[in-house]
This record gives C-alpha cells, sequence and structure tokens, in this order.
C-alpha cells in the first residue's frame, strides 16, 4: 500500500475517532429548539455566610462548561426567578482569551484554569511549548490533599482532563486516559470507559486501576454505594446522554465524591463539571441550556449545603469559556418559559461569570484573568 494511502486511510480512522467524541458540535436545524416551555420549580434554599476560618481547608471548583451570563439567567427564569447561585455574594467575571485564539477552546480555558497559565486552543496542561504545567490537582496531592474529578462529559474530554493530564492535543484521548494512571486521585466520575479499556495498544488500563485500588464502577446505583477508598466510576462508553435521559446523576456523583473526599483530614481539591450546557450553545438549542444549566444548579445546591455545614471549603463557580452567544428574546418567570437565539454554533469571546462561596469568597470579584481564579485558589490554599 501506497504511503499516500496508508496517510489519508490513518487521518479518516483518527477523524471518525474524534468525530464521535466531537459531534456535539454539528448542529442541525431540526434539532435547534428554541424555546423552553416551563417545568417544575425546584426549592432553592438560602445557605449562611459565615465561615470558620479566612482561608478554605477545601476548594471545590464548579465550572459550567459554555455558562455565560445569560444561560444562567435562562436557569434562573426557568426555576421561577431563583437558583442556587443566589447564595453567591462574590462575583465577578472572567477573561478567557488564549495564547493564540480571541475565542478560547475548552482545552486552553481548562488549562488556565488548572493551571493559572494560559496556553493554544487544544493543549491539556502544557504550556505553548508543549511542556507539563503542574495542576491545582498534582499540587493537592503532593500536600497529600484528597482529590476528585466528576464530569458529565467523558472523563477524559478537555475540561477535566486539563486538571489531571499532560498532553499536547485534547484529541489523545487513550494518552490522557493513561494519564490517569500517573496520579494519585482518589475519585473520579465520568464516562470514557472506552479510552481505558477498549484501546488501540491493547492494555485494560481498568485492571490497572484495581490494581492500584480503584473500585472500578459503571452503574450509578453501585457506585452511590461507596462510602470509602478510591473510585473510578465509568458511567459512560463515550459521554453520558444529556439530561434528564442520562443515567449517571451529576448531582448524587458529587455528593458521592465529597463524602469520600472529605474522610482525608487534611482537606480535598475536587473539580466538578456541568459538561453539557456547552452543548446545548453548539446546539442551538434552548431547551438544551436550559435543562443543563438546571441540572448544573442542583449541583451546586449539593455543593453548598457540604460547604455550609463544614464551614471550610471555598466554592468557585464559573465557565471556560461562554458557547452561542445566547440572547433570551422572551421569557416568563411565573412559568418558567425561555426564549432564546443564537447567532453562531461555537464558542464566543466574552467574559464569564464568576461566583464565589466560602472562606476567601472576597478574593474572587471583579474583572479578571481566567488564570488568576487558578492563582487566587492555590495562594489561599498555600500552594
Amino acid at each position: 500500500m501506497k504511503l499516500k494511502t496508508l496517510i489519508a486511510l490513518s487521518l479518516l480512522i483518527i477523524s471518525q475517532q474524534l468525530f464521535s467524541q466531537e459531534n456535539y458540535k454539528t448542529v442541525s436545524k431540526a434539532d435547534s429548539t428554541k424555546t423552553y416551555t416551563g417545568g417544575k420549580a425546584y426549592e432553592v434554599k438560602t445557605f449562611p455566610q459565615k465561615f470558620k476560618a479566612k482561608k478554605p481547608k477545601n476548594v471545590i471548583m464548579m465550572i459550567g462548561d459554555g455558562m455565560g451570563t445569560t444561560a444562567v439567567f435562562a436557569g434562573l427564569t426557568a426555576n421561577g426567578g431563583h437558583l442556587f447561585l443566589d447564595n453567591f455574594k462574590q462575583i465577578g467575571f472572567s477573561k478567557t482569551q488564549s495564547t493564540n485564539n480571541y475565542i478560547t477552546d475548552s482545552a486552553a480555558g481548562g488549562t488556565a484554569l488548572s493551571t493559572g497559565q494560559k496556553t493554544y486552543n487544544g493543549a491539556i496542561g502544557v504550556n505553548t511549548d508543549t511542556v507539563a504545567i503542574k495542576t491545582i490537582l498534582e499540587m493537592a496531592e503532593e500536600k497529600g490533599l484528597a482529590t476528585g474529578l466528576v464530569s458529565t462529559s467523558a472523563i477524559t474530554h478537555a475540561t477535566p482532563a486539563s486538571y489531571i493530564a499532560h498532553q499536547g492535543s485534547r484529541g489523545s484521548y487513550e494518552d490522557i486516559a493513561a494519564d490517569f494512571l500517573k496520579t494519585d486521585i482518589d475519585v473520579f466520575i465520568g464516562g470514557g470507559y472506552k479510552h481505558f479499556a477498549v484501546r488501540k495498544d491493547g492494555r485494560d488500563l481498568t485492571k490497572d486501576l484495581e490494581a492500584n485500588g480503584y473500585q472500578v464502577l459503571r452503574d450509578m446505583n453501585d457506585i452511590a454505594k461507596v462510602k470509602s477508598g478510591k473510585l473510578a466510576g465509568l458511567t459512560a462508553d463515550e459521554h453520558n446522554e444529556v439530561y434528564p435521559k442520562r443515567k449517571m446523576s451529576l448531582p448524587l456523583s458529587t455528593q458521592t465524591a465529597l463524602n469520600i473526599l472529605d474522610q482525608n483530614k487534611k482537606g480535598f481539591f475536587i473539580m466538578i463539571e456541568g459538561s453539557q450546557i456547552d452543548w446545548g450553545g453548539h446546539a442551538n438549542n434552548t431547551i438544551y441550556v436550559v435543562n443543563e444549566v438546571l441540572d448544573f444548579d442542583q449541583t451546586i445546591g449539593k455543593a453548598l449545603e457540604f460547604a455550609a455545614n463544614d464551614g471550610e471549603t471555598l466554592i468557585i463557580v464559573t465557565a471556560d469559556h461562554e458557547t452561542g452567544g445566547m440572547a433570551l428574546t422572551g421569557g416568563d418567570m411565573k412559568t418558567g418559559m425561555v426564549k432564546g437565539a443564537f447567532p453562531t454554533a461555537d464558542h464566543t469571546s466574552v467574559m464569564v461569570p464568576v461566583f464565589a462561596y466560602g472562606p476567601g469568597a472576597e478574593n474572587f470579584t471583579g474583572i479578571m484573568e481566567n488564570t488568576d481564579i487558578a492563582k487566587k485558589i492555590m495562594n489561599l490554599m498555600g500552594f
């Protein structure tokens, strides 16, 4: 077989593998739904603003992928005018640009949030020279803290990968999965089972995880029963389904992870991602965006409940970028109806909100670079 033919076949295989992971970016006009007609609102609780210390023992980093201020207000409207985000009194804005583009992708955005350094679009935990940069999660491990990742995407996807892996390309899913074995992460829950178990190199990394003491589970009911030890919850072959169809529960996964991590007396760091707000934006689908924001906000409620009881936990809620340029062209706080419009099916460059609750929250106000968020967390935790 000629070299050109081999190269062409290789590129085709790679593109097919990438498409299976990135096809949420393909917008079908038939699937683009502009109006969320409303639903049953959930109760939003108010949590106390008094904490035990000025600096946090634990940090819960929450990323609503693609979640701009419009998506937040769409969710607020859909839930009758209130979200758990109402509890966050310290609010700022983050500039999201990468080193090589006015409009970042999730890899560069995630790396900026995880390392405090900007990089090029597509980079996972590496700088512009593709040299590995230490992440907050890795710094926490070095200090003896417990660590975790939870995501409604594949756990090997750009945002969670940026906290634990070091790869020149976000599409290197199997290499990213192998990077998990180079860490001491305590808990990770998300999709991506195939990247660990059905690989081109023939390795079954789930066996390696088990040899390293992990409970490797695939069913949400089994995952939720885990109270201690190391947990690898791989809830889908690739990405989890959309809300409310997905079997993986982001609020329950978060509660499970927090209960496990809290057993470390030194503290913990965890990143929790509501991945598919972004995908609703790519799809120009208002219903998709609203449902994912509401699911993410209820997950924020679980984090707030933990932090309010604990008194030593800082919660940061932000986004890596905005997606879709969503505008609200109509709505009704009483019925929860939201009407949206989108000028693009891609990311945009606008600033995204930063919400903070807990010890040190006052540091996260005003306009800042996305890298400042990581630097402020590192400073507060003594890294």
